[in-house]
């Protein structure tokens, strides 16, 4: 069985799943006094969320990759949305900010 017939069959089975990719990243989110001693640049989490067709949303990774935006691999697997035939994948990034 795929991941993606998985995700199809049993929603929850998606949630979950989106839950602990998202749970298992480590931001490295700076302390309150941290962020004191350093006032001019920080790094912070930012999400990127594809939705759409499984075809839009691969075509959009590898493009992205193509302009060394990211790699495939480091967007989650497709998982499907509740409207038929959309998927999303979730990309999770530390941007400087200053």
């Amino acid at each position: 069985m795929t991941q993606v017939q998985k995700f199809v069959e049993n929603p929850k089975f998606a949630q979950v799943q989106l839950e602990e990719y998202l749970s298992g990243e480590d931001f490295n989110t700076p302390t309150l006094k941290e962020s004191a001693q350093k006032p001019l640049s920080q790094r912070e989490p930012i999400k990127h969320l594809l939705i759409g067709s499984p075809k839009a949303v691969t075509s959009t990774i590898h493009f992205l990759q193509v302009i060394g935006y990211a790699s495939v691999g480091d967007w989650s697997q497709l998982l499907p949305t509740a409207n038929p035939g959309e998927v999303m994948s979730i990309l999770s990034r530390q941007i400087l900010v200053s």
